[in-house]
């Protein structure tokens, strides 16, 4: 793609200026010449680049996985206006083939805000429409390493670009659509669901039946439940209560007792953390436990605060970084504001 002026990335609402920021320390770091465009509450940031090297280039050089707070990614030449109701099709296939690329998938997406959603039921409508269009204008191509890329601010206005497929989220709008399971205990089972699958390409490996696990901070048992459902052995570490349901099932020892106080008698293969505390005090308490060797893997949240958000995420993953690069520990770590986060991120980290 030539001549690519601006990337478009998709977060929650509410956090752009986290986004946003993120996006400009790579891109400054990268030797990206570029500024942001973006409102408050929107759900999408825009990364504008100035000069040379292309704003397309910069997705080639960095990972989506490192970003944390982008839901989404693609690099767009421009946004569409007026689009005419009768006949939408044309000036997006006008847009589409200035790409000069063609594609092997396409993603119709809109803004995450009570606005946005309200277009999922056209985007539905009037995706087999632009599929017939790409297909007679030969643009699909089963060998494309490009997704296409619609973004729809309202059914008059859109940003069209693309991405490589295995440098993006690789579900619509980064977006999982998973359902609550009724016999889990709470709601926050979902963001356990959603976090083993985003961060662990191959479960198998990593999560296996018979493996043993610590939940810190386990009560009524929404992260315990997932753990069990995969064949884990669970001491589950709180002062409330456990679901009785879940305790009956033979797969979870209840201790009351405090968190930040509790060491297994042996490591385990999984530790898990979802309190309401402090993230720095949080972090802290995860390096102790993998340089302590209590655990091997971890996956754990991190509440943020109102103010300074991204500094915050920032400071407590080099904390982490650094004690476990002292205790000569090798690992892994990836951090993402996921769907069913709120103010909080979910951090994963493997050590070999």
């Amino acid at each position: 793609m030539n001549n690519i002026t601006q990337l478009v990335l998709l977060c929650r609402p509410g956090f752009e200026k986290e986004c946003a920021g993120e996006i400009m320390d790579y891109a400054t770091n990268l030797g990206f010449p570029a500024y942001i465009q973006t409102k408050p509450d929107t759900g999408y940031v825009l990364l504008i680049g100035t000069g040379e090297p292309n704003i397309g280039e910069l997705v080639s050089q960095l990972d989506f996985k490192q970003l944390i707070f982008t839901r989404q990614w693609f690099a767009s030449l421009a946004k569409v206006d007026d689009l005419p109701e009768q006949n939408r099709i044309a000036p997006l296939i006008t847009t589409i083939k200035s790409l000069d690329e063609d594609f092997n998938d396409i993603e119709l997406a809109y803004p995450d805000t009570n606005d946005g959603k309200s277009l999922s039921r056209f985007c539905k409508q009037f995706k087999p429409h632009l599929l017939t269009a790409l297909k007679k204008q030969k643009l699909l191509s089963a060998h494309s390493n490009q997704r296409l890329h619609i973004l729809f601010l309202d059914s008059k206005q859109a940003f069209v670009g693309a991405s490589p497929i295995d440098n993006s989220a690789q579900i619509a709008m980064g977006i999982p659509r998973l359902r609550m399971p009724s016999s889990a205990p709470s709601r926050s089972t979902l963001k356990l669901e959603e976090a083993i699958h985003w961060f662990i390409e191959d479960e198998s490996k990593v999560i296996k039946n018979g493996m043993s696990a610590v939940d810190l901070g386990a009560a009524p048992g929404g992260w315990s439940w997932q753990l069990v459902q995969r064949g884990l052995l669970v001491t589950a570490i709180d002062n409330g209560p456990m679901e009785d349901k879940l305790m009956r099932g033979g797969m979870v020892e209840h201790y009351k007792t405090d968190a930040f106080t509790y060491r297994p008698k042996k490591t385990v293969d999984w530790l898990v953390c979802d309190m309401a505390e402090r993230p720095s005090l949080v972090s802290k308490l995860i390096a102790k436990w993998f340089t302590r060797e209590d655990c091997h893997n971890a996956i754990f949240n991190l509440k943020l605060p109102m103010k300074k958000r991204l500094q915050e995420v920032n400071e407590c993953l080099s904390l982490i970084h650094q004690q476990l690069n002292e205790a000569n520990i090798t690992h892994q770590i990836q951090a993402k504001h996921l769907y069913h986060d709120r103010e909080e991120i979910t951090v994963c980290i493997i050590s070999n």
